[in-house]
């Protein structure tokens, strides 16, 4: 498909309807891009926006459900370069990031990553994200990729003299192989792939110098390779290489949602607190101070008025984001994510649901479909068994 100027159009995707809109190539233009851009091009990817980037949402050959089984039952890799890359240095840096971010940064050892929250003062969530700690100077953050600028700019402010914030966003490409041969893939690659869950290890591959995360979105056991930036291209070509299959954001979207895993903007906000997005896991509540503590305590304490819930529909339908959620004629909340599982062969979702409404596990729901209640049941996420280790 091209445009009026003769310059290729981008396939993009609208979060709440997930059809398939045509992004015009001026759009397309003010997008970031990976490194590995031409390589998606020579796949037949069809692109689209995310989160200011220009990403893969799916590969000709493959399509969302023949991408998300490979997940689920071999191996799949992912350009997600499009996540934020950030470095806290200098005496102190992981006592400061601590006091920051929501979960308790002293629970791991250098070599481990953790997964935190940076909340404002209200106690609404500026964005989730993966803290790697290297040592008591070095702390290694990846963010989402629309909230990488703001989360930098609120640790520079706060940040005590000796202590530097840099915003490393395009100088690492971000690549996940994610599946139960994933391990294998690597291995035979001459990467490391002993280590245990939320840890890293330093590794080469050619030239190539990276660190190979034992993290993921997928629920699958995997990896995350942060590479720089110039040699991306090799470690793609080295993975491609070895048979595994390319997979877009379409499969990384049903994947994590099978999992309940949230995602900014969606299930977590400036609006969604991590007690009513059931995140109160991610935050180190006997902690002295982290941005957000007091809010986050009195509503601890009060009970949250809504909490997010599983919603596994019973009958036909793909829901979607902000839909409401019945119980008989009684609205008692909406959906924030929604999609259609390939595991289950079922429409599933993320809802938040008013606790007044009193629903518990196992109760049945509706979920206005474009002017249909379709019936639902409530679940506990996971939708599916995780692998992750």
């Amino acid at each position: 498909m091209a445009t009026g100027k003769g310059v290729p159009a981008t396939i993009t995707t609208c979060k709440v309807t997930g059809k398939f809109t045509v992004m015009s190539a001026d759009a397309a233009h003010d997008l970031f891009r990976s490194p590995l851009h031409d390589r998606h091009v020579a796949l037949g990817a069809k692109l689209a926006a995310f989160g200011g980037w220009e990403m893969p949402l799916e590969y000709a050959g493959g399509g969302v459900l023949r991408e998300h089984a490979a997940v689920r039952e071999a191996a799949g890799v992912f350009d997600v370069s499009h996540l934020g890359k950030a470095r806290v240095r200098g005496e102190g840096a992981a006592a400061f990031v601590n006091s920051c971010l929501t979960n308790d940064l002293t629970r791991i050892e250098p070599g481990k990553a953790q997964y935190t929250l940076c909340c404002d003062e209200t106690g609404g969530v500026v964005d989730d994200l993966i803290a790697y700690l290297f040592a008591d100077d070095h702390v290694f953050l990846i963010p989402n990729a629309a909230n990488t600028a703001e989360v930098v700019r609120r640790l520079q402010a706060a940040a005590p003299a000796g202590v530097t914030v840099e915003n490393e966003h395009r100088e690492f490409a971000v690549l996940a192989v994610q599946g139960p041969a994933s391990a294998e893939v690597l291995g035979k690659l001459g990467l490391p792939t002993d280590h245990d869950y939320m840890s890293f290890a330093n590794a080469k591959l050619g030239d190539a110098e990276l660190i190979v995360c034992r993290t993921g979105y997928t629920g699958e056991h995997g990896y995350e390779l942060v590479i720089p930036w110039d040699d991306a291209a090799a470690v793609w070509d080295a993975i491609i290489g070895a048979g595994v299959q390319p997979c877009g954001l379409g499969a990384r979207d049903t994947l994590r949602t099978e999992m309940g895993y949230p995602l900014h903007g969606q299930d977590l906000s400036l609006d969604i607190s991590p007690v009513q997005a059931r995140s109160g896991w991610a935050v180190g509540w006997s902690k002295p101070a982290f941005w957000g503590r007091d809010a986050l305590l009195a509503e601890k304490t009060q009970g949250p008025r809504r909490v997010l819930r599983g919603l596994e529909l019973t009958g036909r339908g793909i829901p979607r984001g902000h839909m409401r959620v019945y119980a008989g004629d009684q609205a008692i909340g909406e959906t924030t994510s929604g999609t259609f599982s390939p595991t289950k062969k079922a429409g599933i979702a993320l809802a938040l649901i008013d606790t007044a409404a009193g629903v518990a596990d196992g109760d049945l729901v509706q979920i206005d479909i474009r002017g249909r209640r379709i019936e639902a049941k409530v679940v506990k996420p996971p939708f599916v068994q995780p692998s992750v280790r």
